[in-house]
């Protein structure tokens, strides 16, 4: 197979068009057979119920080359399952779990010129969305929806790659309590959208978020789940208003089973975050970013960086990604 002729290692993560993208309609009530489309634009009318009332939400996974050649995707039936969870979330039609991973394959299948070549740092980002489309003026649910999977090649999240970062604690919040935060709704993107530009104006890479409730626990950032370490105990927060990262849920899985770790899910208080030794951002996007620092109202609390064991993470992690460690049974879907 011929690759693209695109420059693999200085890849941004941004969107560049491939050639197939994965639609399916949903109308009558029931789903109609879908499949590939070379039409990478979406026509809808002014009233539809995604643009007067944001109902949408959307998954985001990776297509990679491992060590041998193959083309792999990693747990889309996870993604498959968080879908199913938004789409209930959001009064919103399920599209069939298998039919998501079956899917991913055609996506990927269809443009596999467009998977970055091993060793280049770079994979081809899988975007599944789903949203109401029909006309809908009185506030209520949609009746058509429309499911999409488009792909398209990125490098690393973070401009720079894999760097320490410097994040700050946010005075605005990401989630309510008893709200959405814990599903992957496209309106919980929007309403940060304000503050992570303002972060940037500021000079920090990314806003972490405390409970809205009592602003004394730590949540997650506005694109991720947070790790922390302490010795040989990998702590991350645990609450109702976070997205459950597949990231995030293999990394516990890596600590305990390959690295020997202790794993903590629980409540962290914003008083003890400078109690440890490493801290990591962790999702699809980014796998695991290293925080150098976390700045809370002129306190700094500083991190190793990409400190040993946070290294250990994401060089496991990785390794199953990319076919050097085995993994777990299930963890790797074959594309070709």
């Amino acid at each position: 197979m011929e690759r693209k002729n695109i420059d693999w290692g200085n890849l941004g993560f941004g969107y560049v068009q491939t050639d197939w993208r994965y639609v399916a309609n949903f109308k009558n009530g029931q789903w109609e057979e879908g499949g590939l489309t070379a039409d990478a634009n979406i026509t809808m009318n002014e009233c539809a119920c995604v643009l007067q009332y944001a109902q949408t939400c959307f998954e985001g996974l990776k297509a990679y080359t491992t060590v041998d050649g193959k083309i792999v995707c990693f747990r889309p039936d996870l993604n498959a399952a968080r879908m199913a969870d938004s789409c209930r979330r959001m009064k919103m039609p399920v599209f069939p779990e298998e039919k998501f991973v079956e899917a991913v394959i055609e996506t990927v299948r269809a443009n596999a010129q467009w998977v970055p070549p091993y060793g280049s740092g770079a994979s081809l980002y899988l975007r599944p969305f789903m949203f109401g489309s029909d006309s809908i003026i009185g506030v209520k649910p949609a009746n058509e929806f429309q499911f999409r999977i488009f792909a398209t090649p990125v490098g690393p999240y973070f401009k720079g790659g894999v760097k320490p970062l410097t994040v700050r604690i946010s005075d605005l919040d990401r989630a309510a309590p008893r709200g959405t935060g814990h599903i992957k709704a496209g309106l919980n993107y929007a309403m940060s959208l304000y503050n992570i530009v303002d972060a940037h104006e500021q000079g920090y890479d990314e806003n972490v978020y405390v409970d809205s409730a009592t602003r004394t626990h730590i949540e997650e950032t506005g694109g991720a789940n947070i790790i922390f370490i302490k010795g040989n105990t990998l702590v991350t927060p645990k609450s109702d208003t976070i997205l459950p990262s597949i990231t995030r849920r293999s990394l516990l899985q890596v600590a305990k089973d390959y690295l020997g770790m202790e794993v903590e899910e629980r409540e962290v208080l914003l008083s003890e975050i400078d109690q440890f030794t490493e801290c990591g951002l962790c999702g699809t996007a980014a796998v695991i970013s290293p925080v150098g620092k976390i700045v809370d109202h002129g306190k700094d609390i500083s991190y190793a960086g990409m400190g040993p064991v946070i290294q250990k993470l994401y060089d496991t992690l990785r390794g199953i990604q990319m076919g050097q460690i085995e993994g777990p049974a299930g963890w790797i879907q074959e594309i070709c």
